[in-house]
């Protein structure tokens, strides 16, 4: 990826920029510095992040002889995506405004094996002591209107740098691997709304919803009933 390429044609080329077209060579080149500096900064919070759910996934396995955790995603959200949330909120397009205004620069998707895993990892999570928790959003109990279900939560994590450290926020959606492959194909239909047929593939999937959310709770219900048997 060449980031100051992108970001030139996202800032430059949009139609409210974040760097002026008539800006002189130097301080563009100033200003690109200054955000690659700033999504590196995400960058980072977003291994803090990986690497406390990572470490507890180590610890759960050698206590408990199995990992709650199937597999963690991570991603900054791309130039593109930041400049049209600043625009939908009618917010300044500026670096600072990011860093006040947004929640989900960086993000983090934990996959878990079951329902419970969810909130007992979430909450092994939360209750470290250099993680802040922001606000947390129940998507499993308080299911969208679509079928998506989710456990989202927005946490700031202390990251130290050479010469400082710095709060980051970054947004955490944990979800079961069920759960995260209804999504995938959401997000996919979700730019296909002009073709033919698209209420009826959106009446689809929320039914796939429910059924998924059904069996999430009996394969829970299963693993719930095999770790008691294995007990006695």
């Amino acid at each position: 990826m060449n980031l100051e390429r992108d970001l030139h044609k996202t800032f430059i080329s949009s139609e409210t920029p974040l760097f002026p077209a008539n800006i002189d060579r130097e301080t563009l080149k100033n200003r690109f510095a200054g955000f690659s500096e700033f999504m590196m900064m995400y960058s980072s919070a977003i291994k803090e992040v990986r690497t406390k759910f990572e470490v507890l996934n180590d610890d759960f396995s050698v206590a408990y002889k199995r990992n709650p955790i199937e597999m963690i995603k991570s991603r900054v959200k791309n130039p593109n995506s930041i400049m049209d949330k600043l625009e939908r909120r009618n917010l300044p397009m500026t670096m600072e405004s990011i860093l006040e205004n947004l929640n989900d620069v960086a993000g983090v998707r934990v996959i878990c094996s079951f329902i419970d895993d969810i909130y007992m990892i979430a909450d092994m999570f939360t209750s470290q002591d250099d993680v802040t928790l922001i606000e947390v959003k129940d998507y499993i109990k308080n299911p969208k209107p679509n079928g998506y279900r989710s456990y989202h939560i927005i946490v700031e994590v202390p990251v130290f740098f050479s010469n400082r450290k710095k709060n980051m926020r970054v947004e955490v959606q944990l979800r079961t691997i069920a759960m995260d492959f209804w999504a995938s194909l959401e997000h996919k239909m979700r730019y296909k709304k002009d073709i033919d047929g698209a209420q009826v593939l959106e009446k689809e999937l929320a039914e796939c919803a429910e059924i998924i959310a059904l069996t999430d709770l009996k394969m829970q219900k299963i693993n719930q009933t095999i770790s008691q048997l294995s007990k006695e």
